[in-house]
């Protein structure tokens, strides 16, 4: 791996971030926020964030790096894939549980739900999320999708889920600020209380942990290795070389069907120059 010490680093360094987002939001709960229960309460209430920071947060960053660890390298891709979708189902069912603490906290205190920006972003990037996992499941983990379809869909798979995670560090940023807000109405947020300078500090961890994520996840040098039976492919499923072509390795898309791995690589050893040539020009 290129820059192996640069990659560790930050890896490092995201996790240690990411740990204090979550500890920081205990300690605003537990010390700040009188603690947590489940009775109808604001106690119920303070579920919501430690889940969302959890889960949300945490574990959804981490489900997204797996792939570039490179000690996992040497795994097959069907359990990388497996861990990925287990970490997203974790954070998943960790959401659910968040929503229904605040939702069951509103209708106990008769409190409106879903009129803010908060709770429409983020009632929109839970379904958004929900929707990415059964998709990832059923058309990459399940080995019932054709080729074509999974090379397809591969691009904006990973499009939406690095849209997905972005918005969720803004909807829990919006969040916090809301929270504060509402509870350091009487005795000012903006007069610097310990709460909100204690809360701004958690703001800004959660920021850096997703700024982390985001830089290891496109660093196109710490990419997990293609296996020597890769070729490329059109998104209509036709191997073809020169530009234009999506990358796709076989064991990637779990593939039965060996024999189309060796036509296409016949097609490429057939390819001359003045060939890819034409197509590089088209």
């Amino acid at each position: 791996m290129d820059g192996y010490k640069g990659f560790l680093g930050l890896l490092v360094s995201s996790l240690l971030v990411g740990f204090l987002s979550v500890i920081f939001t205990l300690i605003w709960v537990l010390h700040y926020r009188e603690g947590l229960g489940w009775d109808g309460t604001a106690l119920e209430f303070n579920w919501h964030p430690v889940l969302m920071v959890t889960g949300f947060v945490f574990i959804q960053g981490i489900a997204i790096i797996v792939y570039r660890l490179p000690w996992t390298w040497k795994c097959s891709k069907l359990l990388m894939k497996s861990i990925h979708a287990g970490l997203h189902t974790v954070a998943a069912i960790l959401v659910i549980i968040a929503l229904v603490s605040v939702f069951d906290f509103h209708n106990a205190l008769s409190i409106p739900n879903m009129y803010s920006l908060h709770s429409w972003v983020g009632l929109t990037v839970v379904i958004l999320y929900i929707l990415q996992l059964l998709l990832g499941i059923f058309i990459f983990l399940l080995p019932w999708a054709p080729l074509s379809l999974r090379a397809f869909v591969m691009p904006m798979h990973v499009y939406s889920g690095l849209l997905i995670f972005g918005t969720v560090i803004a909807a829990v940023l919006m969040g916090v600020t809301e929270k504060l807000f509402f509870a350091l109405n009487s005795s000012g947020y903006s007069k610097f209380p310990p709460e909100g300078v204690f809360t701004n500090t958690l703001g800004l961890l959660i920021v850096v942990y997703g700024a982390l994520i985001f830089w290891i996840v496109t660093r196109p040098q710490w990419q997990r290795p293609k296996e020597p039976n890769s070729v490329l492919l059109q998104p209509n499923g036709g191997a073809q070389e020169g530009a234009g072509g999506l990358t796709v390795n076989f064991s990637n898309v779990d593939t039965p069907d060996s024999k189309l791995n060796h036509e296409a690589s016949a097609k490429k050893r057939n390819f001359t120059a003045d060939e890819v040539g034409q197509r590089s020009t088209m």
